[in-house]
C-alpha cells in the first residue's frame, strides 16, 4: 500500500514569508520518507468549512511548478481542480507544463467544483450543477484530444475549439494519469469508470467499500476493468495518533480495495510530523496488500 501527503493548509507557516521555505522543506521531507505523490487544494479561498476563508491559500499549479522545482521523485496533483477555474484548453497546457518540466510527474486532478463564496468573490461563473457536471465531461474529452495526435477542433455544448494543439506533448506516457475527484453515485463515479485513472473517496473504509461497489456496476456498463482505476481514500485522522494508528486505518482500508491512502499535512511543524509519524508509517504500509477489486 502506498501514502500520499495532501497540503490544505498554509497556516502552519507563519508570515507568507515562511510558506516558500516552508513548503520546501515539507516536499523534501515528504520525498525523503517514501511518499508517493503530493497534492494541494486547488482553491482561491480557504474553505470556511475547515478553517477561515482569509486563511493563506495559494493557487495549486503554481505551487505544484514550485515544488517540481525543489523535488526530484514527487509525483504531482491538484485534489481536485474545480472545471470551472480554468478554461480547458488552458488546463491541459497548463498540466502539460507540469509534466513536461517535472519530468513527467504530473496527474490532472478534475471535479465539478462547488465553493460558491470563492467564484463570487473573484467574479468566476458559477454554473448550476448540472451544467458543471456537462462541463467537467468536456473538459476530460478536450484534455484527451489535446493529449492525442487529432490537434483538430472540438464542438461541445458548453466548449468550442477551433484547434485542440498541445506541443509539446507531455513526457508521461501515454499522457498524465486522470484523477476525478468526489464520491457522487449518479454522476461523479459514471465519469470515474469512464475517464479516470484514479479516483479519491472521502469516509470510513465502509463508506468507501459501497462507493467501489457503485463505482464496479459502472465499469460494468461501459465495459471497463475496474482494477484499472486506483482506489485513493484520505485517512480520518487525529493529532494524538501514533504510528500503530496509521497503520490500523491504513488496514481497514486495504481490507475493502483502496490501493493509497493520503496522509494530512497536519499541525504546526508538519515536516516534523513526516520524520516522526508518517515516514515510520509508510515504511511499514509497503507490506500491506489491498484486498482485490
Amino acid at each position: 500500500m502506498d501514502l500520499d501527503l495532501h497540503i490544505t493548509r498554509f497556516d502552519w507557516a507563519g508570515a507568507p514569508v515562511g510558506i516558500a521555505p516552508g513548503l520546501v522543506r515539507l516536499a523534501r521531507t515528504a520525498e525523503a520518507v517514501g511518499i508517493k505523490t503530493l497534492s494541494v487544494m486547488d482553491h482561491y479561498f480557504q474553505m470556511d468549512a475547515v478553517a477561515p476563508a482569509d486563511d493563506p491559500m495559494l493557487e495549486g499549479y503554481t505551487t505544484l511548478g514550485f515544488i517540481a522545482g525543489v523535488t526530484e521523485r514527487l509525483r504531482l496533483r491538484v485534489l481536485v481542480s474545480g472545471v470551472t477555474y480554468r478554461p480547458p484548453g488552458l488546463l491541459a497546457k497548463i498540466a502539460t507544463t507540469l509534466d513536461v518540466l517535472s519530468g513527467g510527474r504530473a496527474e490532472l486532478g478534475l471535479g465539478a467544483a462547488w465553493y460558491e463564496r470563492e467564484h463570487k468573490g473573484l467574479g468566476v461563473p458559477f454554473p448550476p450543477t448540472a451544467e458543471r457536471f456537462e462541463r467537467l465531461e468536456e473538459t476530460l474529452r478536450i484534455c484527451l484530444q489535446m493529449w492525442s495526435d487529432d490537434n483538430g477542433a472540438f464542438a461541445g455544448k458548453h466548449y468550442r475549439l477551433a484547434e485542440t494543439l498541445c506541443s509539446p506533448q507531455p513526457i508521461s506516457s501515454p499522457r498524465p494519469r486522470i484523477m476525478i475527484g468526489g464520491g457522487g453515485e449518479k454522476k461523479t463515479l459514471r465519469l470515474v469508470a469512464r475517464y479516470a485513472d484514479v479516483c479519491n473517496f472521502f469516509g470510513s473504509p465502509e463508506v468507501v467499500a459501497h462507493k467501489i461497489d457503485v463505482l464496479r456496476r459502472h465499469c460494468d456498463a461501459v465495459g471497463r476493468d475496474i482494477r484499472e482505476i486506483e482506489v485513493t481514500a484520505l485517512l480520518q485522522m487525529r493529532e494524538d495518533w501514533t504510528v500503530d494508528d496509521v497503520l490500523r486505518s491504513a488496514e481497514a482500508y486495504a481490507a475493502v480495495g483502496t490501493a493509497t491512502v493520503m496522509a494530512g499535512a497536519l499541525g504546526t511543524d508538519p515536516a516534523g510530523k513526516l520524520e516522526t509519524l508518517f515516514g515510520p508509517a509508510a515504511e511499514r504500509m509497503r507490506a500491506i496488500r489491498p484486498r482485490p477489486l
